[in-house]
């Protein structure tokens, strides 16, 4: 039986659908990133799941008992979930270990218990040295871990997170996404985690379920996600890409300027004459200062370097195909550098290319 089912899930205000016929299912012990722009509806979801907004259609169940319905909503308390939220909300008057203990002691636990049980998941978390400090005094990644600690030490059936890494810097949110994960793999709660953040949703997911306008686009494994988007929207929002139209024909598809062998290409495509949209990463293509040997089904094409961007660890150039109107952006390694103006000769392989319906 599922943990967690959401089925036809809706929220609206007034005329305004928030949330739009959303169908999710979690397994035990499965990590689902709830991951799109600002306004898509995936915090009222979330919200949702926890208790705090009913829904105007739909259900919520877990472990097949319906938690929330149009008229009928099981308040927070009585849910079995644990919630981070994105300003941490600890105690300032406690110290780390009254912040950690503090469910255990609401759940009647003896004092003995709920001491060992705080002591387990501090050391867990690594913040056994800080157990009698105040969250004033505490870092921000710090402060995060006895969130983390305080959801977990109850052993909730779910655990919600809501952006809890949206206050960090960038090195401590690299951190932190690395270990929300580990905890996740040590505990194995079922989790539920929004986030807009790509990079955090494809460190720390099993499933990253996009949401555009209150829906669901796609909900797949992250991998699937990146390399085989199945809508524009997909395709747009996670990384980078080129979105090229074409046609097919005789087997090939007619783009500006050069053509795709379609039996090569991912994903299933549309009848012949139909329109098609390509999603074209960057790393799918090469760049090569004097022309390659050609491979089969790999188109070659003289092009000029238009723009370049140094990233560190990688190369972004907008390069433009002779007799072609397309610029394309192509990743190269740091140490491959090309100048703006420059002829070169682009390579295409077309196994890492997606047809987006």
């Amino acid at each position: 039986m599922p943990r967690l089912t959401l089925k036809g899930l809706g929220k609206a205000y007034g005329p305004l659908k928030v949330v739009d016929n959303v169908d999710l299912t979690l397994q035990e012990g499965e990590f689902v990133c709830l991951l799109g722009p600002s306004g898509c509806g995936k915090t009222t979801t979330l919200r949702m799941i926890a208790g705090f907004i009913e829904p105007t259609e739909g259900s919520i169940s877990m472990d097949g008992q319906v938690l929330s319905a149009p008229g009928a909503v099981l308040p927070p308390e009585r849910r079995r979930m644990s919630m981070i939220f994105q300003s941490y909300a600890i105690w300032p008057n406690m110290t780390v270990a009254e912040n950690v203990g503090f469910g255990l002691k609401l759940q009647k636990l003896p004092s003995a218990e709920v001491r060992a049980r705080t002591a387990q998941i501090l050391e867990v978390v690594k913040m056994s040295h800080l157990a009698d400090r105040y969250p004033s005094e505490l870092s921000g990644g710090q402060q995060q871990r006895v969130a983390l600690a305080r959801a977990i030490v109850v052993k909730p059936a779910v655990l919600l997170l809501d952006e809890p890494l949206s206050n960090l810097d960038a090195n401590l949110r690299e951190e932190m996404r690395f270990e929300i994960r580990r905890l996740h793999d040590e505990f194995r709660i079922t989790t539920v985690y929004v986030t807009h953040d790509q990079a955090e949703a494809m460190a720390t997911a099993d499933r990253i379920a996009v949401m555009n306008a209150g829906r669901i686009e796609q909900v797949d494994a992250p991998h699937m996600i990146y390399t085989r988007p199945r809508t524009r929207f997909v395709a747009a929002f996670i990384g980078r890409t080129n979105l090229l139209a074409g046609r097919l024909a005789n087997g090939e598809i007619g783009l500006d300027g050069f053509a795709l062998q379609a039996a090569q290409l991912g994903g299933a495509v549309p009848d012949a004459g139909q329109p098609i949209l390509l999603s074209v990463r960057p790393q799918s293509m090469a760049l090569h200062r004097s022309q390659p040997q050609a491979r089969e089904g790999r188109p070659v094409l003289p092009a000029t370097v238009a723009q370049r961007t140094y990233l560190g660890e990688s190369w972004d150039y907008v390069v433009h195909p002779q007799q072609s109107g397309l610029q394309l952006r192509v990743t190269a390694p740091p140490l491959q550098v090309h100048e703006i103006g420059e002829a070169v000769w682009l390579e295409i392989d077309p196994q890492q290319i997606a047809v987006v319906a």
